[in-house]
């Protein structure tokens, strides 16, 4: 497993690094309606395998928002962005909402 992406082709290989790959996530969640990450730079992780990812973010999420609807929706909106940008499917999006706003 690595944390950074390299798509390899016949013309040459490109390499998205680690952060570049969790400000991608943390745009994508952000998304949702009433969801914020809660720490940016640490409270994402990316893993990719071959050309699967695994993500794990950590939210926070505005009082009286329906949380399970809200990990739905960035679950949603994570795969989606990482899918389109990337071209990787994402095995899993595992979020923990640890504060309300």
């Amino acid at each position: 497993m690595s944390d950074q992406l390299e798509i390899s082709a016949p013309e040459g290989k490109v390499t998205v690094p680690a952060a570049t790959l969790a400000r991608i996530v943390v745009r994508a969640a952000e998304l949702a309606d009433g969801a914020r990450v809660r720490r940016p730079r640490r409270g994402v992780d990316v893993e990719i395998s071959g050309d699967h990812a695994a993500v794990t973010l950590r939210l926070a999420a505005r009082y009286g928002a329906v949380l399970p609807q809200v990990a739905e929706d960035v679950q949603r909106h994570v795969a989606a962005a990482l899918g389109q940008m990337c071209g990787i499917e994402v095995r899993t999006v595992d979020v923990a909402i640890e504060e309300l706003l």
